[in-house]
């Protein structure tokens, strides 16, 4: 669904629930080998990292948490390719992203945040000098150098007038009267992080690189998104964008557009019902290569890398053959082939494809930024002459920077290193899983405390992931890692409906879902129970928005979990079908009608519909300001189980937004370690069971 004070407010409520908190969750009397909440303060992480033509240099975004601050605190570094040297470039009091070299490598571009709206910088290598270039009411975004380094073009959302009915009495000077009416028009008027959404488009700018007047190019009740590309000439860019009259009830459609620098209408280069992305022009200027598929409305499709003559002739698929997605396409330097990213069985991967459709795999293992769960992903930027610099993540490693030549990965970066090589951090190892249902394999992984003694049992924590059309991978988890050094053995997997497995198995799940993915998941926690590790009678379920669905619909088909925590669910599909930011893609990608059309096949599907079954003890997260999974359908769970006298909390996290419910790092930690306090509220044990003590009962009789 597709990617948080000293005293956090979580604790707050915790303390008020009035239940004693389990010993492990007691403040920190000294120095501790196992990973603790206080320990997010002390990650640091990379993300975009930019390439310089060259190939001798990387500018990345170095993020960190301030334990002042609450929150991460983005800067840009520089490392040198050969050493592996890193420097700070700029790291002051603000916020600094979106490097971006100029094409003959003296100059870097970025975005920075000191105070006031982001601004466009440009900083001359030479001399280390930066100047301001703009002063923009709001954050430039989708960078991009003209070929000959004298212009950047930005997109950048153009205030507009807020739709007029009626008007107010004349208000006396100096009378305090209340804020006035807010009017709405739009079919998205409000979105997951952006929150209510100022009046006004996205646009399409260009600017000279050593400062002065914006060139706006694009104009109209209309958006015009990045990424931008430029013709080799630097007279034209290419940009994506749906410019047709239905756009707001056409959420994947759009066409790839170019349009000159001195003004004029964009003129259409492609023309199919579906989605039309990411151009970028090749540096001889005689193809553009793009991603898209032509939509048929199902729950799942492929992105595939097309191309196309400058001119928007001789159009033709590239990956045609290749089951996968790609997405973030990038011209080699002598025009022949294109860099892509795949996702492939829960990684992301650079590969170059030819112009004559070959695949060759560059580099594998990306790294996610998205710390607290274990999501695929991944960063990637290419030199002139074939350097990939990379993000780089594993199980035990949150995201670095590496660099892939033809000898292979190299890591460059050695982030939060100090903090984990102190840590004694649960070992994750891929689970062998076979669907019951149909006998598919299932991917899964399983994470096991730091102190993991094989003669043991332990409690098990089912971590579901989201989307529902995403994946999970063998990436740093610091969710997973609170969750193991507590004491539980967690298990996480790519049940059917995920990514990176082909378009049959995600649209196992078209307009099905929730659905066999259910019996996935319990095959995964048969699996787990089979290892002889796990303490079947002290199962527990979590998980985040898609999986937050599938947790409370769990807890409606079996009572063989002892707790569970939805996080930020959908609970019931038809009001989560005209009140979520992206209600417009409800129907018909997820559901064939739209909920007044079909009532009980949105009514099946919905959780609610099993809440009269639920005899699990079931908590509800969700942030107060999620726009995607909105609050009140976590309040409907909430409301329905406190009727039946089935016990329940609700957890706001204030602040927080679907997508960042675990940004600000005294929430994530608080949100673990309230889980965590609801789980051991209801655990049979002590602490792990010896083998021979828990023997005799059947892995499934709990179901």
């Amino acid at each position: 669904m597709t990617r948080f004070h000293t005293l956090s407010p979580l604790a707050v409520l915790l303390a008020a629930a009035s239940f004693a908190p389990p010993a492990a969750a007691a403040p920190a009397r000294g120095p501790t080998r196992d990973f603790t909440g206080s320990d997010l303060f002390g990650l640091e992480w990379a993300s975009d990292p930019e390439i310089s033509p060259d190939g001798k240099t990387i500018a990345y975004v170095r993020e960190s948490n301030d334990v002042m601050t609450d929150k991460a605190r983005p800067t840009i570094w520089l490392i040198d390719v050969a050493t592996g040297h890193q420097r700070p470039l700029v790291a002051g009091s603000g916020s600094y992203f979106s490097p971006r070299w100029s094409p003959d490598g003296t100059r870097l571009a970025y975005v920075a945040s000191e105070g006031g709206s982001p601004q466009l910088y440009v900083r001359w290598m030479g001399t280390g000098e930066s100047a301001r270039i703009t002063g923009l009411p709001n954050s430039p975004n989708s960078l991009a150098w003209s070929p000959d380094g004298r212009r950047i073009a930005y997109s950048m959302l153009v205030p507009d007038d807020a739709p007029k009915l009626g008007s107010a009495p004349p208000r006396p000077d100096g009378a305090k009267w209340a804020d006035p009416l807010q009017m709405i028009d739009k079919v998205t008027y409000r979105f997951d992080g952006a929150g209510y959404l100022k009046p006004g488009y996205r646009q399409i700018f260009w600017v000279p690189a050593d400062g002065g007047a914006p060139t706006q190019l694009t104009f109209g009740s209309t958006n015009a998104g990045g990424p931008v590309s430029w013709t080799p000439d630097g007279r034209s860019i290419l940009f994506s964008a749906d410019l047709s009259p239905n756009w707001q009830r056409e959420p994947l459609q759009s066409e790839v557009y170019k349009i000159g620098i001195d003004g004029g209408a964009p003129v259409a280069l492609t023309d199919r019902y579906g989605p039309d992305n990411s151009p970028a022009v090749s540096p001889d200027g005689r193809s553009i290569a793009w991603v898209g598929f032509d939509d048929k409305h199902l729950g799942y499709q492929n992105s595939r890398l097309s191309v196309m003559n400058i001119d928007g002739s001789n159009k033709r698929v590239l990956t045609g053959s290749l089951d996968r997605s790609v997405g973030s396409p990038v011209w080699a330097g002598d025009s022949r082939s294109i860099y892509v990213r795949v996702e492939d069985q829960g990684v992301d991967k650079v590969e170059r494809v030819g112009l004559d459709g070959s695949i060759r795999e560059i580099a594998s293992g990306m790294g996610f930024g998205e710390l607290d769960r274990p999501y695929a992903g991944g960063d990637f930027s290419v030199s002139k002459n074939g350097v990939v610099a990379l993000t780089s993540g594993d199980p035990l490693t949150p995201n670095q920077v590496a660099v892939a030549t033809g000898s292979g990965v190299r890591r460059l970066t050695q982030l939060s290193s100090s903090l984990l090589e102190s840590k004694v951090l649960g070992h994750v190892q891929k689970l062998p899983v076979t669907s019951e249902y149909d006998k598919r394999p299932i991917d899964a992984w399983m994470v096991t405390p730091p102190d993991f003694d094989p003669a043991k049992k332990y409690p098990l924590i089912l971590e579901i992931h989201g989307g529902p059309f995403s994946a999970y991978g063998p990436q740093f988890s610091t969710d997973d890692q609170l969750y193991a050094a507590h004491g539980y053995v967690v298990i996480y997997s790519n049940p059917r409906g995920s990514t990176s497995y082909g378009e049959q198995f995600a649209n196992l799940i078209d307009k099905a879902y929730p659905g066999h993915d259910y019996d996935d998941l319990m095959s995964v926690v048969d699996a787990a129970i089979g290892t002889g590790h796990v303490d079947q009678n002290n199962l527990f379920v979590t998980g985040g928005s898609g999986g937050g669905v599938l947790t409370a619909w769990i807890v409606g088909k079996t009572d063989r979990f002892r707790a569970a925590a939805a996080q930020k669910p959908v609970i019931d599909w038809a009001s989560w079908g005209l009140t979520a930011d992206i209600a417009s893609f409800s129907s018909p990608y997820w559901f064939a009608k739209r909920p007044w059309e079909d009532p009980m096949g949105y009514w099946q599907r919905s959780p609610l519909s099993l809440v009269g079954n639920v005899k699990t003890p079931t908590i509800l997260v969700v942030g107060s300001e999620d726009y995607r999974t909105t609050v009140p359908e976590a309040e409907q769970f909430y409301e329905a189980l406190q009727l039946r006298g089935i016990p329940t909390m609700l957890i706001e996290v204030p602040g927080a937004s679907h997508e960042t419910l675990a940004d600000r790092p005294s929430q994530s930690a608080a949100k673990a370690s309230a889980i965590l306090s609801w789980f051991d509220r209801y655990r049979t044990d002590k602490g792990p069971t010896p083998v021979a003590s828990a023997a005799g009962a059947s892995p499934t009789a709990a179901r």
